[in-house]
Formats: structure tokens, sequence, C-alpha cells
């Protein structure tokens, strides 16, 4: 087993080198995957680009166009020309807004157009965004589990993170890596926002509007990121009820500012939904509007979601999709016992470590005063709602990419004392990143 003096003296410098090391495996994976495979939708795309010049690289072309797959060519469409077609809703207009903007300013910086901009900036936020999620991760990890060798604890989580069995789907250009990130960003100051030994400040009640702010911004990107609402409702319930035995001014402000992160939260959900409205329910001709436009809550993705993508209570449950519920299995497995966990977290239920590694039981101390428990609890709470609704409700086979963005059954693996099964489960991670990336980028299922 390597030594893991290296990781906790420099862990930023380590995680930097793991990540890197990866990304570039999986890149490989995806330049050398043979032929375009059954679909030529992306080559089709960068030949359409209204654009002066060819990418500056044969390479180039080659990496960009194995990346720009399935769900990919969307986004990039999307942030080249707008969205057109009602179907294009289903997929977050704040990462293809991201693309569009940063494509923009790279046009007022005096770059010349390229065919495929959008596809290559795409790519680039997502390998960005990717590695904040890993660094923001360990930042959360170390924030919550302050007791025992949370550096130890705090890196296993981040490589967990890395190696992702979402794997090519955080170098493409998806949602997921942007999506994981401002989620743990957004959890990050949420927790930070609990004083340690002193009353709560108005800085610290401050941080929780501002992960109100980064988790409605989250939900413009994938719109599974409002279940990150759950932490500020609970939050909101525990002031509330506080409030009914001791009325005072600071409980009163925590409260009126967790309000208002929450409604940033659903205000980020909202904004795409409002936008779609506009643009398809404003017509005075009755016979031009969309079905789903006289729904009492009209919601453009939740129709486009079925009518497009055949999406809905067990209809995706059907013989022909078997081997992709097989396929989605380990990490299906690993959300639901990992969120039964959470929910059951204690204080004192996570190992903590001596200074020689070993396991060993420690009283919570006053350093303990962030809501560990609780907080570890609405997430898992959010976790297994998403397992849920994947079962049951949409193509199986996402799960091990949305899941990028929950940190619970990251937490259960690192924390794991079953050596063996933890193992297992890593040789699943990096056997199905790999495998994935090739059939990704030769334009193959699972997607």
């Amino acid at each position: 087993m390597p030594s893991w003096a290296p990781y906790l003296e420099s862990p930023y410098g380590s995680l930097l080198k793991a990540f890197l090391a990866w990304k570039i495996l999986l890149l490989v994976v995806a330049v050398t995957s043979p032929g375009p495979g059954y679909d030529t939708s992306s080559s089709l795309f960068l030949a359409d680009s209204p654009a002066q010049q060819d990418l500056p690289s044969l390479p180039l072309d080659h990496l960009i166009g194995k990346l720009t797959r399935w769900d990919a060519i969307y986004f990039v469409k999307a942030a080249n020309r707008g969205y057109l077609y009602e179907q294009e809703w289903a997929f977050g207009w704040g990462f293809s807004r991201l693309i569009a903007s940063c494509t923009a300013g790279l046009k007022w910086a005096g770059l010349p157009p390229f065919e495929g901009v959008e596809a290559i900036v795409g790519v680039c936020i997502a390998h960005i965004s990717h590695l904040l999620s890993v660094l923001a991760l360990f930042g959360l990890t170390q924030t919550l589990f302050p007791g025992y060798n949370r550096r130890r604890f705090a890196i296993s989580t981040a490589i967990l993170q890395i190696i992702s069995p979402a794997g090519l789907f955080l170098s493409a250009p998806y949602a997921e890596s942007t999506c994981a990130f401002l989620s743990f960003l957004g959890s990050l100051l949420f927790a930070k926002s609990f004083a340690v030994k002193k009353a709560p400040s108005l800085g610290h009640d401050l941080l929780i509007l501002a992960a109100g702010v980064v988790f409605g911004v989250c939900s413009t990107f994938r719109s599974n990121g409002i279940l990150n609402g759950i932490l500020l409702l609970e939050e909101a319930f525990r002031v509330l009820g506080r409030l009914t035995t001791d009325l005072n001014f600071a409980a009163c402000r925590r409260l009126v500012l967790t309000g208002l992160g929450g409604l940033c939260v659903g205000v980020g959900f909202l904004i795409p939904q409002y936008i779609a409205y506009r643009e398809f329910c404003s017509f005075p001709d009755p016979i031009a509007v969309r079905p789903w436009c006289e729904k009492t809550l009209p919601s453009i993705y939740t129709f486009v979601q079925e009518h497009y993508w055949n999406c809905g209570f067990l209809r995706y449950w059907t013989v022909s999709n078997i081997p992709l519920f097989l396929l989605a299995t380990p990490m299906f497995t690993a959300l639901f016992v990992s969120g039964v966990w959470g929910l059951r977290k204690e204080k004192t239920s996570v190992h903590r470590y001596s200074k020689n590694g070993a396991e060993k039981d420690k009283a919570p101390t006053e350093e303990d005063s962030i809501p560990t428990a609780t907080l570890v609890q609405n997430m898992a709470f959010s976790q297994l709602i998403l397992a849920t609704l994947t079962l049951t409700g949409a193509h199986a086979q996402i799960i091990t990419r949305v899941a990028s963005a929950y940190p619970v059954w990251m937490w259960y693996i690192a924390d794991s004392s079953a050596k063996m099964k933890v193992e297992t489960f890593v040789r699943f991670m990096v056997i199905y990143a790999l495998v994935q990336g090739g059939l990704f980028a030769s334009f193959l299922p699972p997607a």
C-alpha cells in the first residue's frame, strides 16, 4: 500500500497530480477509441458551426470530436445559437449560458472564431470544474469531520471524486462536473455558517445566504441541484423552533437570511422554466400554444423529459433495459446503503484515528459544534431522493454520473472498515470509468 506521507504533507499538490494522471488516462482512452460509432452528429455539428477557421490542429479536432458526444452536442449547440427546439430545454440552461459567455469573452479578447470553439470551452469548463469539485469536497470533508485525522479521510474522499464512475462525463461538455462543484461549494459555505465556540455572527449568517445563491446557480445547471435546498429548509425549521422558546434578534436575522437563501434556490430552478414559458406560451393564438403551457404548474423540463425522452414512473422498466439496470446496480446499491448509513449518523459513529492511524472512539468535543450529524443526514436524504427518482422515473444508467454531486456515498466508502468491500468497489469505479470512456468516445451506450 502506498505511503500516505506525501498526501498528508502536501494534500493539494498530491490531489492535483492524481487528478492530472487520471484525466490523461481517460483522454488517452477517448482518443484511441475506435471509429465514430453509429452516430456522426459530432462531426456534422463541428462542420456546421458558423465560424471562419478550422481548429488549429488535427489532434485537437480529433479529441474534441471524441468528447462532444451524446448530450454534449445539445449543450454546445445551444451555446452556439441559443435554444431553438423544445427538446433542447432538457439540457441545463446555466451550463450552455456559461459556455456562451466564455466564448463571447474570448471573442472580445481578440481570439479569432474557430469551428467548434464552444466545444473546446465546454471541455475546459468541465475539467476545471471537476478539479474545483475535488478541492471543494476536500474542504467540506475537513470542515464537517474535524475530530479525528481529518486530512487523511478528506484526501480519501477527494480521490474517490477524482476516479468517479462518472468518468469521461466529467471531462466532456456536460453539466455534471460544474453541478458537483457548486453543490460542494454551497455545502461548504453552509457548514462554515455554523460558529465554533461562539454565537453565530452576521458574517456566519451571510454565508447561509451565499450558500443559497450557489445552490440556486447549481439548479440552473442541473435540475436535481434543487435538492441541495433541503439543507436550508431544515435549518429554517430548526431556527424557527428555537424562536418559539427564545425570541432574539440574532435568531430572527438567521431565519430571514436562511429564507432568502431558500428563495435563491427556488429562483435558480424557476428561471429557465420562466424563460421557456415566455418563449413557447406567449402566443395570442391558442392553437400555437404547447400543451404543457396549460398545466397548473407549467414545466417545460418535465414535459420534455416525458414527451421526448419517455421518462416517467416505471416507463424505463422494460426487458430491453435490463442490461442498463444491471450496469447501474453497483451505484444504486452504494447510494442506498450509504444513504441509510448517513441517516443513522451520530456524532461518534464516524471512525476517529490516533496519530498512528489506529481507530479509536472519542467523545465529541467543543470543536464538534458544527452539526455534522444533521448535515450528513440531510445530504443523505437528498441522495436517497435522487436515487429513488432516478431508479423509478428516469434512464437508470445516468445514476453513475449524476451521483458525482452527492458526497455521502464517498464518505461511506472512505470511512468503511470493510477493506475488501472498499477495494472491490474502487476497482469497479476504475474499470467502469475506463470502459465507459471508450464506449462514450465511440458514441456507444451506456450514456
